[in-house]
């Protein structure tokens, strides 16, 4: 007779016996597990691909913003318990960007019924050589020479602009589709920024939980590298470049330039990409030039290479490379070649990509007394 005590009891049925999978049913489970997790997070991200850039901008934003978010939790722990400190600081940093671009709209709908009307006399009556060609320091004949024989018949401007009408209709039709996809990327930032706020310290614990099961310890190292990059490059590139709009706009307002203000939102603007700000203000320097106001001019030019030149070569280094210890050359490849592939995006996900990888770097020359962060 079989012996059937050590064999467990089923329903009744001593001969009916759990088996325990094998090793390679486990291994087998684990494979398509993972294959399925990898199949549902792909579809997902092409799912949302077309929005991906609107949710690391409101990424970059909360990053950006959250030690001074903390603070106002602490200070109003009621509001934050609700949506109203949430709401508010959305509301905040979408005025933000709201007002500076409402004022630039405005100021280009005047310029452009102002050139409408010029560009209608024009047709009609030519246009005059200006006074100020007369007043250049140098190539004053040659332009008087060029400008009366294409500019100053009739007949030339309007076979110009004619030629002008059907590129500028093409542009004019890609233009407004292009604000209208940057409006709704924006607004979906906004929308990822708020609940971001609203929710951060869930997915901050929910972050770091997926990544100490996925890297361990260093993923965790890695992903606070990458922060202290975001808040290098915030301070770095948006608040340096907001300095230097300013300035330069007071600058510009003592030289005589025309529309000093809106020139200094261009400054900043262009002044959040290394080097570039240096376009703009030759661009008003030589507009003050053709006005006939040569050492202003001079004067305005020197002042905005000196500027940029103190911006770029000693406060930005310090504030983008300090916090994360990354090297003037790396912090200039992540700008320059973030801007390069991701666009405007590129200039934070450039030099946090940097970051992490000189961390990385850091980490695997110094073996195991790297240092932690």
């Amino acid at each position: 007779m079989p012996d059937t005590t050590s064999q467990p009891i089923i329903s009744g049925h001593p001969r009916c016996v759990l088996v325990k999978p094998s090793q390679r049913s486990r291994n087998g489970q684990e494979t398509a597990r993972n294959v399925l997790a990898f199949f549902i997070f792909a579809i997902a991200l092409y799912t949302i691909h077309g929005f991906l850039p609107a949710l690391v901008w409101g990424g970059v934003f909360a990053i950006a913003t959250w030690p001074l978010y903390t603070r106002a939790q602490a200070a109003w722990p009621k509001a934050a318990q609700g949506t109203m400190l949430p709401f508010l600081f959305t509301a905040a940093m979408a005025l933000i960007f709201v007002i500076p671009m409402m004022l630039i709209t405005l100021e280009a709908v005047g310029e452009a019924k102002s050139a409408l009307s010029w560009l209608e006399q024009a047709r009609q009556n030519g246009v005059p050589v200006p006074d100020a060609l007369s007043r250049l320091p140098f190539g004053s004949q040659t332009l008087t020479n060029w400008w009366q024989a294409h500019l100053s018949n009739p007949e030339d401007v309007s076979n110009l602009t004619g030629a002008l009408d059907s590129k500028g209709m093409s542009i004019t039709k890609a233009l407004g589709s292009q604000i209208a996809h940057r409006g709704t990327l924006f607004c979906f930032s906004i929308i990822t920024l708020f609940f971001l706020y609203k929710d951060g310290t869930s997915v901050i614990r929910q972050c770091r939980v997926a990544s100490r099961r996925a890297f361990g310890k260093r993923g965790e190292t890695i992903a606070r590298q990458i922060v202290a990059s975001v808040h290098g490059t915030v301070l770095g590139l948006v608040l340096v470049g907001i300095g230097e709009g300013a300035l330069m706009g007071i600058v510009y307002s003592f030289a005589g330039a025309a529309h000093p203000a809106l020139f200094g939102v261009i400054t900043a603007v262009a002044a959040m990409i290394p080097f570039c700000a240096m376009i703009a203000v030759g661009l008003v320097s030589l507009l003050i030039l053709v006005k006939g106001a040569s050492i202003a001019a001079i004067v305005t030019f020197c002042i905005g290479a000196v500027v940029i030149f103190v911006a770029d070569h000693f406060i930005r280094p310090v504030l983008i490379g300090g916090s994360t210890q990354l090297p003037f050359l790396w912090v200039l490849l992540g700008i320059l070649g973030g801007a390069e592939t991701w666009g405007l995006l590129g200039l934070f996900v450039g030099p946090a990509a940097m970051a992490a990888l000189n961390l990385l770097w850091r980490r695997w020359t110094a073996g195991n007394n790297a240092i932690e962060a």
